[in-house]
């Protein structure tokens, strides 16, 4: 009696395909994923060597956070 484990059927191997090509794409996934939390994290520690006076300047959106009243109005 010859190993079954030896002679797989065309499903065996077409599953057994499928399942590479899915574990492989998943590998991609991770190695991109893990690429980006790298590159966020290396910003991070850029931002951590920055003087502290550069944290504490204002807000760059403060110009749209105003409110603009015309003159001659009085609305506020």
């Amino acid at each position: 009696m010859p190993n079954d484990f030896l002679e797989e059927s065309r499903q065996t191997r077409l599953a057994f395909w499928g399942l590479g090509q899915m574990m492989k794409g998943a590998a991609y996934a991770a190695i991109f994923l893990v690429g980006i939390g790298v590159f966020l994290w290396a910003i991070y520690l850029l931002g951590l060597l920055l003087p502290e006076e550069s944290r504490q300047t204002p807000s760059p959106y403060g110009a749209l956070e105003m409110r603009v009243v015309p003159e001659g109005h009085d609305i506020a």
